[in-house]
């Protein structure tokens, strides 16, 4: 059974910095990619920053020059530092990862339960 554990959420101050973290644990094969989303009250879920298995990188424009991803391939871990943190950027934030179980398998995808992050003005 694979399993992600987000941490590193909390409350901050507009204009403050929060780094999430990310571990998979369990029976992963491979990791193809490894992201992050962000779900806000009444909001439908969006992609905040992705990172595949060749570095290539993506992300939301509107955390572009503010967020950075990165991924330990040794630790199975994908980090997610946030500076300038704005109130807009309020949201639970969800990991997620594209891997295989095994070889034979197909890619599936594999979904934290999410870290809040709270930015007050």
């Amino acid at each position: 059974q694979v399993q992600l554990v987000e941490s590193g959420g909390g409350s901050v101050q507009t204009g403050g910095s929060l780094r999430l973290s990310c571990a998979v644990s369990g029976s992963i094969f491979s990791i193809n990619a490894m992201g992050w989303y962000r779900q806000a009250p009444g909001k439908q879920r969006d992609m905040v920053a992705t990172i595949i298995s060749d570095g290539t990188i993506n992300y939301a424009t509107y955390v572009e020059g503010r967020f950075t991803i990165s991924r330990d391939n040794a630790k199975n871990t994908v980090y997610l530092q946030m500076n300038s943190l704005k109130p807009e950027d309020t949201a639970v934030y969800v990991c997620a990862i594209a891997g295989r179980v095994n070889q034979s398998e197909l890619i599936h995808s594999y979904w934290g339960q999410g870290t809040q992050v709270t930015v007050s003005s």
